[in-house]
């Protein structure tokens, strides 16, 4: 073992830490100190190329391929989850800590939502694994009603944490409160998501931005990646209840994608996500590898691009053939003012706003913009301008808006593959968030004709 991996007396101690800080001794969850959490230098050792030797996991969702363009890649399908039928293509808000920040479960319900994501790793951190034991996971413990996915954790903790260090065992890092050593090993990112109880589980991958120039890290990160899959196929206790995504890695080599993709199109699980984008890359260069990764997926099962939110990007992820999507963009935005619409995002705060008393977007069914005589609230942008600098109340209002925006799009996105127009859709979506056909940018334009889709053309 290397020095860097340190000595197993330390790394025990690292995995005892994490048990007491985010998992209760007491859970029914608990795993022995043993091979579950540290692996072997020969484990650490191995290459991608895993013989599968596992039976088919348990499934407990279906999916329903209901129609499929005639020019572009997209389909319109439903996915069947043990809290209820999900439309897709879907974009997922994320409510990171249980909660959508500034809304009710109720009102989150009220924009359309089915489909939610929670943050392992902060839930982890608090309430904590035997707070979920305890209440019987999150649906329970927010109210929601809906489905929840919730990510492995390592991202974050990879993103956001000082002197986070991946290792074969999994993920080290200081704990935000104190600075006690941690330690998040796949067995562990599983056992906080069955604790959750969530409906889609994510793998624990191993994240590196696809802007690194260091090729033999992003070989690395994606033969472990499929190694952690492995052990979090071994560690998920509830198959039949819960149903655990792979997710794909390589960078923006689209060798080492399909080498991945192989992988773990092998392992058979219930979804396949593609991870690692969104994180700097050219947009010509996202939309290479998730048209690369979706054409070498099955057809049957759903396809999540992760951490993508812009509309624009979203219209055309779905044209190469990708079906679900999550980002905190469209509600972060919302606390700076902006209002997410079919002509771009408007800066409420500007002052042009504060005697205009349409609508934040004309024609909009939120219960925002919806008459009065229709059972919405009828707010106007000056009531928006009034309140985004001096009242948090125009943040909501805003949120709900922008995510009621996201999902009613993503509606009628699926309606028109439905009724095969989605190339009309596509050239009257770009045409009005951009004006003129001429600002579009070229990234779009290039993706779109691979699949068909000639956005200047008369």
């Amino acid at each position: 073992m290397s020095p860097a991996n340190g000595p197993v007396s330390h790394l025990h101690t690292l995995s005892r830490n994490l048990q007491r800080r985010i998992r209760s001794p007491r859970t029914s969850h608990s795993t022995p100190r043993s091979a579950s959490f540290i692996h072997s230098a020969a484990a650490m050792s191995a290459t991608a190329t895993i013989p599968n030797t596992r039976k088919p996991m348990p499934s407990a969702l279906t999916f329903n391929l209901e129609a499929k363009c005639s020019t572009t890649k997209a389909r319109a399908s439903t996915l069947h989850l043990p809290h209820g039928p999900v439309q897709l293509p879907i974009f997922m808000p994320v409510a990171t800590q249980a909660s959508l920040k500034g809304l009710t479960p109720e009102q989150l319900a009220q924009t359309g939502c089915k489909l939610c994501l929670n943050n392992t790793y902060h839930l982890g951190l608090k309430p904590g694994q035997a707070v979920l034991d305890e209440v019987g996971g999150a649906h329970v413990f927010q109210g929601w009603n809906g489905n929840i996915l919730t990510d492995s954790g390592g991202f974050q903790m990879v993103s956001l944490l000082k002197l986070a260090q991946v290792t074969e065992e999994g993920v080290r890092f200081l704990s935000p409160h104190d600075g006690t050593p941690m330690l998040l090993t796949p067995e562990h990112s599983i056992s906080l998501q069955n604790s959750i109880g969530s409906d889609i589980i994510m793998q624990l991958d191993d994240v590196i931005a696809t802007t690194s120039p260091d090729h033999a890290r992003i070989k690395e990160a994606m033969e472990r990646s499929v190694r952690w899959l492995d052990r979090c196929i071994d560690a998920h206790k509830y198959p039949e209840k819960q149903n655990l995504f792979c997710i794909i890695q390589g960078g923006l080599d689209l060798e080492l994608r399909k080498e991945c993709c192989e992988q773990m199109v092998e392992r058979d699980t219930p979804g396949i996500a593609i991870g690692g984008l969104s994180g700097g890359e050219a947009k010509d260069e996202f939309c290479k590898v998730v048209n690369t990764c979706t054409g070498l997926l099955p057809e049957k099962k759903p396809r999540y691009v992760m951490g993508v939110g812009y509309p624009e990007d979203l219209v055309v992820a779905v044209a190469l053939g990708a079906d679900m999507f999550d980002c905190v963009w469209p509600t972060r935005t919302a606390r700076f003012g902006n209002a997410v619409t079919s002509f771009g995002a408007l800066n409420i705060r500007n002052a042009s706003y504060a005697n205009d008393f349409g609508p934040i977007e004309e024609g909009c069914q939120c219960i925002c913009c919806r008459p009065k005589a229709n059972g919405g609230l009828e707010i106007t942008r000056a009531y928006i301008h009034h309140l985004a600098s001096k009242e948090t109340v125009g943040a909501h209002l805003l949120t709900m808006h922008n995510v009621h925006y996201m999902l009613a799009m993503m509606s009628s996105l699926r309606q028109a593959i439905i009724e095969d127009r989605f190339p009309d859709f596509l050239r009257e979506f770009f045409n009005k968030m951009y004006g003129d056909y001429s600002n579009i940018p070229q990234w779009a334009i290039t993706a779109l004709k691979g699949v068909g889709v000639d956005l200047l053309a008369d």
